[in-house]
């Protein structure tokens, strides 16, 4: 069973799908704790929106109060700036070590992975790139090399799992989970500072099938 979306967005707002992945898609919780994990989620799926909208600097604890509706000591009840927030939400991890336990598809997880990015890519309103870029320039590359480590792991987890199911192709899984993040990575950034054709968005996604499934399956 799995939780919804605990934001409720209007409707000239929308949950951005690595959002709903990375807070969304998981077991349900016990009674206990359940409010409150959903009430930080609540700020990470908010503060998301504002990030991806300013910036890191321009961000703060007043606005993700008015973008909740929490009060001031409601919100530093969770966190203490907006530094620890931004931090938890580029720490939140892909659900995929779950997805795997549970032997879902290969292929499956790939597509709602690459719908993702395709997103973030595309709407610029969803993308955490100018934020990123602020944040990594204050000192903290220890960060985000664990960050990017997580990354790679992750890829090299679910291309391992793959190919041990027969759904992908056997590859270095090195190699590819390399071209697969460092790919993403650059167009996430310059998606930000020049607007992409959907075209160049489609062709990542394609490249990354054509190294993984077989011709058939793409």
């Amino acid at each position: 069973m799995r939780e919804q979306c605990a934001v409720v967005f209007t409707k000239t707002e929308k949950c951005c799908p690595t959002v709903c992945i990375l807070f969304c898609e998981r077991s349900l919780l016990s009674d206990m704790g359940r409010k409150g994990t959903k009430t930080k989620e609540t700020i990470r799926c908010q503060a998301y929106q504002l990030f991806a909208e300013k910036g890191f600097k321009a961000v703060t604890m007043t606005d993700i109060c008015e973008k909740t509706g929490l009060s001031r000591g409601g919100l530093y009840r969770y966190y203490s700036g907006t530094e620890e927030i931004f931090s938890e939400i580029l720490s939140e991890e892909y659900v995929i070590a779950d997805r795997i336990e549970k032997k879902e598809k290969a292929r499956v997880i790939l597509e709602d992975m690459l719908e993702a990015i395709k997103a973030e890519i595309m709407e610029k309103e969803l993308s955490l790139s100018l934020a990123i870029y602020e944040y990594a320039n204050l000192g903290n590359e220890e960060f985000f090399t664990d960050i990017n480590n997580k990354a790679k792991k992750r890829w090299i987890s679910l291309l391992e799992y793959g190919i041990e199911t027969k759904e992908f192709q056997p590859v270095d899984v090195e190699q590819v989970s390399d071209l697969i993040l460092y790919y993403y990575q650059g167009l996430r950034m310059w998606s930000r500072v020049i607007s992409f054709d959907e075209q160049v968005a489609e062709n990542y996604v394609r490249t990354v099938k054509q190294l993984l499934l077989s011709e058939e399956k793409i």
